[in-house]
């Protein structure tokens, strides 16, 4: 996390000097206005060389702990004891440790959004905006109930998809490893075999014969093309226009760019959803959005449509003319702008779009199992028919 270096004056009028850790420069003068200073000079200090630290908590243990602390501030009990109890009860190692921090910071007198704003690979900037309106409201423990919910529902959408696609997908790796063992080990043996026999060899087994030796003269080089190909990705999707024009390709895929659309737009309508519940105003809360939906391009709209809500300008200005977004999206969102229902319709949107997703999913794993039967049948009897028809040439001659 970048650390910020700074001069300031304290209550009394006298002059200080330290450092704080903030993942941005306005966190980070936020941090020292909390704790009374009027800064001087504030700036970022560049550090050496480290290697980089490897931090990532499960969604389940997120979903627990913010569950367990709206109970606790329920109660009255207070904050830091809150977050001390909590930490004896994770399982986490990792989240175990930043907690400790956070109960640290919040008992020297931080306030608890920004405890957690200095750890962002942990709790994004939806996370630390839901809980900023919660300390501005006084509901807190609501505001992470709220938390929780949404956390708990990402998760269950996931854990759905990521089921679904498992049985397809240890089918695909089954094959393709099966492939790889006939073309390497077993084909070159029957060629050596056919090619001594000189018999006449039909198209099918050529192409296979041919394969196999691709596979084994130049594997080596496919597999460094395959690792060259999804580093060049993964590098391409750090560019922001390379990552926009990914995401918007992904969404006009067919059959499976559909499922994408409900998936992020399940996800846009809970989000904002949960942010206006918690008492966050409309502009931070697309703001705190852009960054959940997991889409660039959905991103991208929402940044646009910050700026024409600043502007005074509908919520759906931008909405209405993409074509990546369904025009029920739009009205609804405009009928619970003029209705100032705007909360219910999100809820509404966000049943509607996770029984879609639910169904398109079923749908999908419905028809990509039969069509891995049947590519399953068409390739095993492309080899047996290129293996067995030159076997029986071959007894043919005897």
């Amino acid at each position: 996390m970048p650390l910020f270096r700074y001069r300031a004056k304290d209550a009394q009028g006298r002059m200080v000097e330290g450092r704080v850790e903030a993942s941005t420069l306005i966190l980070a003068e936020a941090a020292l206005k909390d704790r009374g200073y009027e800064i001087v000079l504030l700036g970022e200090v560049k550090r050496k060389f480290s290697l980089p630290t490897w931090e990532r908590v499960k969604t389940r243990d997120l979903v627990i702990f913010a569950r367990q602390l709206s109970v606790l501030i329920g109660a009255n009990v207070p904050i830091v004891q809150s977050l001390r109890t909590v930490v004896r009860q994770t399982p986490s190692p990792v989240l175990n440790k930043i907690l400790h921090q956070v109960a640290d910071e919040v008992e020297a007198g931080a306030r608890l959004s920004l405890a957690f704003a200095k750890h962002p690979k942990i709790f994004d900037e939806f996370f630390v905006n839901m809980i900023k309106a919660g300390e501005t409201a006084g509901r807190l423990n609501e505001v992470l109930g709220y938390l929780a919910d949404q956390k708990e529902k990402d998760y269950d959408l996931n854990s759905k998809i990521r089921g679904a696609m498992m049985y397809p997908a240890f089918i695909i790796f089954g094959m393709i490893v099966v492939g790889i063992i006939l073309l390497v080990y077993i084909i070159p043996q029957l060629t050596s075999t056919l090619q001594e026999a000189g018999v006449e060899l039909p198209l099918t087994t050529r192409l296979l014969i041919g394969a196999s030796r691709a596979v084994k003269e130049y594997g080596w080089l496919m597999l460094i093309g395959l690792i060259a190909l999804v580093a060049g990705l993964r590098y391409g999707l750090r560019n922001p226009e390379f990552r926009a024009g990914w995401d918007k390709n992904k969404l006009r895929l067919p059959v499976v760019g559909a499922l994408f659309q409900r998936i992020y737009l399940a996800r846009f309508s809970r989000s904002l959803n949960t942010l206006l519940a918690g008492g966050v105003d409309i502009v931070a809360s697309l703001k705190g959005v852009g960054k959940v939906i997991g889409n660039a391009h959905y991103e991208r709209l929402v940044r646009q449509t910050v700026r024409e809500v600043e502007d005074g300008n509908s919520i759906i200005t931008v909405f209405k003319d993409d074509p990546l977004v369904p025009a029920m999206i739009s009205q609804m969102l405009s009928v619970g702008e003029e209705t100032g229902q705007l909360s219910g319709i999100l809820e509404k949107l966000t049943n509607f779009y996770t029984r879609e997703v639910d169904n398109a999913v079923t749908d999908l794993v419905s028809v990509i199992e039969p069509l891995l039967m049947i590519a399953i049948g068409v390739g095993v009897g492309m080899i047996v028919a290129s293996i067995i028809l030159p076997m029986y040439r071959l007894s043919g001659q005897f």
